[in-house]
């Protein structure tokens, strides 16, 4: 995409906030009609739907695309308040605050796992799901302890996990967030006000804290909510809704092949896409394709 056009895509969208349960969410967001809402990963932000938001609302739909739990400068993050069921929840309460009908949840990268989960535990509030660069639990679990690049490819994770991450994360002005673009998309750059978006979000300690929050939870059961036990268990449970999944065949985080047999977790349709000449950021490298395909998707009455 030139660059004028992408300019005029990041101008194609307000934003927002909404007060939901004492925690102001912050959200970019376009069109009207049945509601997509749309999460993003790490290390990300809602503009990351960039391509999709201003699209879909053309083809009318109402899309919004919220900063998760703690991307948002400031945001106040309880300690325990970082895990995956905490953002289940999190998402829920978004759907009952937009809709009283049956919404559409995409996500991408820790947002796929988000949206999954919330079909899993409320599934009469969600339609369908689209789901981008992270397979399920199941799948991803196999290949963290057989596939040995994989194993490899998740070494971040595992850094994370030191107390001095955040110090190594933010030197040189955040490089390390920028490469992992670069490795996780590999022949693909990033426009350069995207990636000064990004950086903007994460020179906030707050939000840079937060996000390795999120792999720490996952690894440490002290940082996760007694109370959510029950929606931990689930969260593994086959998926109930339509579902189309889409992955970069070039994905330098998250190999394509750990995505095979994954339509064993989906109890209806299920549509899985290997997008070429595209990484991990697929909707992103290629939105001419994602967003035909998105689109279909939501017009075929799965």
């Amino acid at each position: 995409m030139a660059p004028d056009s992408e300019c005029a895509t990041m101008t194609s969208f307000k934003r927002n906030s909404f007060r939901i349960k004492g925690r102001t969410v912050h959200a970019i967001e376009a069109g009207n009609g049945p509601l997509v809402i749309a999460l993003h990963g790490f290390p990300d932000l809602p503009i990351s739907f960039r391509h999709q938001i201003p699209f879909l609302a053309q083809c009318g739909y109402r899309v919004v695309a919220p900063c998760l739990r703690g991307y948002f400068p400031n945001d106040n993050c309880q300690a325990g308040s970082l895990e995956v069921a905490t953002l289940v929840l999190d998402l829920l309460d978004l759907i009952d605050h937009l809709t009283d009908q049956p919404a559409t949840l995409m996500g991408h990268d820790w947002g796929a796992t988000v949206v999954r989960g919330a079909s899993i535990i409320a599934p009469e509030k969600v339609a369908r799901i689209i789901c981008m660069s992270v397979p399920t639990p199941g799948n991803f679990a196999k290949a963290l302890m057989s596939n040995p690049l994989q194993q490899r490819r998740s070494w971040y994770a595992y850094f994370f996990q030191l107390p001095f991450a955040e110090l190594a994360v933010a030197e040189n002005d955040l490089a390390f967030i920028e490469r992992l673009w670069q490795e996780w998309s590999p022949g693909w750059h990033c426009p350069k006000d995207v990636m000064e978006e990004v950086k903007g979000a994460f020179r906030h300690p707050s939000v840079l804290k937060a996000a390795l929050e999120y792999y720490r939870s996952q690894f440490n059961p002290t940082l996760q909510h007694p109370g959510l036990a029950e929606i931990r268990k689930r969260l593994s449970e086959p998926i109930p809704v339509p579902t189309m999944y889409l992955h970069g065949a070039d994905d330098g985080c998250i190999g394509a092949e750990t995505t095979e047999g994954m339509e064993n977790s989906f109890l209806g349709h299920f549509e899985r896409y290997i997008i070429s000449a595209a990484g991990h950021f697929v909707h992103q490298e290629q939105p001419g394709i994602i967003n035909e395909l998105i689109v279909g998707f939501l017009s075929s009455g799965c």
